[in-house]
């Protein structure tokens, strides 16, 4: 081996290990944007501990506790074994544009002493205007899928993003379904089979 070709392989090895270093850092500073993001949203979103709040600002009770066995069917979205609770919707927001401080849905669980926040959720309708995957906090939506029916009509096509904010999820934050959460002391549990995927951009 010259001496020229161990020169330039070292140079190549410095720059491979430079750009590496560039594309951590570049992560981690998307990482720590995204927590500071996660973190000012919690803290927006305190008052709707009291869900009677989240009902002044026009986020209605759909009253069924959603959950999932867990189970895989051909051309149907994949939902985890776990809950997705009470969804209380703001209708008016809907099909606006993206707010990662205004999420469409808050998700409550039911409990022997009311409702607890655990999470939230946005959704964004499937119109011909959408052209790739919406996207938030780096996370890529699920769908795009029918409606939740019967809560949501099929008709409905959307893409969704869960988030646990206020429930640790094994499965990470942005799992469509939390194990942690119970609909065991709801008044109108509701199991829901695995809502079918539509075409779309994914």
């Amino acid at each position: 081996m010259t001496r020229t070709t161990r020169l330039g392989r070292c140079g190549a090895l410095v720059l491979t290990g430079l750009l590496s270093a560039w594309l951590g850092a570049a992560t981690a500073r998307a990482e720590d944007a995204n927590k500071a993001d996660i973190e000012a949203l919690k803290k927006s979103l305190a008052k709707y501990e009291d869900y009677t709040a989240a009902i002044r600002d026009l986020y209605l009770s759909t009253e069924g506790c959603v959950y999932y066995k867990g189970e895989k069917i051909d051309g149907a979205m994949y939902y985890p074994k776990g809950a997705m609770g009470v969804h209380f919707v703001n209708v008016p927001s809907i099909g606006k544009p993206l707010d990662p401080m205004k999420p469409n849905v808050l998700i409550y669980e039911p409990t022997g002493k009311g409702l607890k926040l655990v999470g939230v959720e946005w959704l964004v309708p499937l119109t011909p205007d959408v052209k790739e995957v919406p996207k938030l906090f780096g996370q890529k939506f699920m769908g795009p899928m029918e409606g939740h029916y019967p809560l949501i009509p099929r008709e409905f096509v959307h893409y969704d993003l869960h988030a646990w904010l206020f429930r640790d999820n094994p499965h990470g934050m942005f799992t469509p379904t939390n194990p942690n959460v119970k609909c065991t002391k709801a008044e109108f549990p509701m199991l829901e089979k695995p809502t079918k995927m539509m075409p779309g951009p994914m």
